[in-house]
């Protein structure tokens, strides 16, 4: 892929970088960081678990090696982990003297960052359950049917994450979700004192990406980093979202085949991607597009 001209990019203002997964934006941030210096931080929900490194596709310990890397692989897998605890940690480093380059794929990530992240309180344990049962017996609909008119308008309603969440938070509070964003604090760091890059990753490029991708991480050892979850595994974990992992576990059950596995993930990675894109283009239009181009 091509790079942007780095020259264009003020070295003393925190830099974002969004975009679908597999799109080379960790490359980039990496490349500035040894371009003109600073510290690479995640913005990948799943990413910030110990135990995924090949098959959530985290920095490399070689690239780790050439720049800071921070806030990746440093969660147990079975531990809970949402936007707010990424913003208390995130918070300090946007104060330090190394300038932050932010990358990721989460996009609530970034515009809870720039647009400010509602201060809901903490739900009952009780109450996930109870929204687990649900979306486990009907899926979605079962969620969704519950939710106020200015909720459902504004959440991602195909992704169960998302409207779990926001059952939870009418469930919890009494309050829809929607109204909690409206009464929101002001961002930790507003987007005119940062650089926004969103990479724009053509369609084809990046499915084909994908599936290079895929069989990548099986030759360097996904399937075995599979194994060393099998014990614990736990598909409530927030952990067990890693795309893969519930294919690859399957496959050492002897419930699929490697190759079905291999195809469920490829297939299920096209269409998370699918997803980012269409959610980047609606809410980070404000963001500088950056269009890969293959080498």
């Amino acid at each position: 892929m091509t790079m942007p001209d780095l020259t264009a990019i003020p070295p003393d203002r925190p830099v974002l970088i969004a975009g679908p997964t597999a799109s080379g934006k960790s490359a980039l941030a990496l490349r500035i960081a040894e371009t003109q210096g600073g510290v690479v931080v995640n913005a990948d929900a799943i990413q910030v678990f110990a135990n995924w490194r090949l098959l959530t596709a985290r920095p490399s310990p070689e690239d780790e090696a050439r720049a800071p890397h921070l806030l990746y692989g440093h969660v147990p897998g079975n531990a809970p982990y949402s936007v707010g605890h990424w913003l208390r940690e995130v918070a300090p480093l946007l104060h330090a003297s190394t300038r932050p380059i932010i990358v990721g794929g989460t996009g609530l990530y970034f515009t809870a960052l720039t647009e400010g992240l509602a201060e809901i309180p903490a739900i009952a344990p009780t109450v996930r359950a109870a929204a687990e049962a649900r979306l486990r017996d009907g899926g979605p609909g079962a969620l969704l049917a519950d939710l106020d008119p200015a909720t459902l308008a504004r959440i991602d309603r195909r992704n169960p994450m998302r409207v779990q969440r926001a059952w939870e938070v009418w469930q919890g509070t009494g309050r829809g979700l929607a109204d909690w964003q409206d009464n929101t604090p002001p961002p930790l760091l507003p987007l005119a004192r940062a650089t926004p890059i969103l990479v724009d990753a053509p369609k084809d490029w990046l499915n084909a990406r994908i599936a290079r991708r895929f069989d990548a991480m099986l030759a360097a050892g996904a399937l075995e980093e599979a194994r060393a979850n099998l014990d614990r595994w736990n598909p409530e974990d927030l952990s067990a979202k890693a795309i893969g992992a519930p294919e690859l576990i399957a496959h050492l059950r002897g419930e699929i085949s490697l190759d079905a596995a291999r195809e469920a993930a490829t297939i299920a990675t096209r269409q998370f991607a699918k997803r980012q894109r269409t959610w980047f283009r609606a809410r980070m239009r404000a963001w500088t597009l950056h269009r890969p181009v293959p080498a």
